[in-house]
């Protein structure tokens, strides 16, 4: 667990986080996502926006059951992370599929359901990213700031449901299910701890 508090932790995990991106960027760049390149990076964009989803609602479960306290200092850099992705995924899409005309894009948001529940995951992301530094939660108050952070617990269903929409297409589920049983796992991990502590632990969750 000291690992976690060396000095070089954050910035080796900032560029640990980084390195999906630029991978995908210099592979499109050399011509190296396969037959459709635009597809291949629109959906891998989005598979690690998800990712990193699904690891920031790790980090307190995972603290709990290791006792690793320091994984704290990793969560928002996560949930900073897993935006970025978010917003490379929809840039993508907008720029490699709809050639970034606005009206194209909102008719296609609004007309295609799995867009629009992206969509809407990536705008529910948007205040928690916007609010990831100190002084948000001292403005803001941390019982204010912990509610307004609990929005993630409905991101993730509407970013599974983004997902399995997407993989609808080609009738490949195998990664949806598995994360659907990791985001179950970790809001039912959350659930039982606020059961057992009661309504005092609620209100600080």
């Amino acid at each position: 667990m000291h690992l976690l508090l060396h000095p070089l932790a954050k910035p080796l995990a900032l560029v640990l986080l980084c390195a999906p991106g630029a991978t995908l960027l210099w592979g499109a760049a050399a011509g190296q996502l396969g037959a459709n390149p635009a597809e291949a990076l629109i959906r891998s964009l989005g598979d690690w926006a998800l990712r990193f989803l699904c690891l920031t609602l790790a980090v307190t479960p995972l603290r709990l059951w290791t006792g690793w306290h320091a994984l704290a200092r990793f969560r928002r850099m996560l949930g900073v992370a897993s935006f970025f992705y978010a917003v490379l995924h929809f840039l993508a899409y907008a720029w490699l599929d709809m050639g970034l005309y606005l009206d194209d894009i909102l008719r296609d948001i609004g007309k295609r359901p799995f867009i629009l529940v992206g969509f809407a995951a990536l705008l529910g992301l948007l205040p928690l990213a916007a609010t990831s530094f100190n002084r948000a939660i001292r403005a803001l108050g941390a019982a204010r700031w912990q509610r307004l952070h609990r929005l993630v617990y409905v991101i993730a269903p509407l970013a599974l449901l983004h997902f399995y929409w997407m993989r609808a297409g080609k009738n490949d589920f195998v990664e949806v299910y598995v994360y659907a049983a990791i985001v179950a796992v970790l809001l039912m991990a959350r659930l039982a701890r606020a059961r057992r502590a009661g309504p005092a632990a609620t209100r600080r969750a």
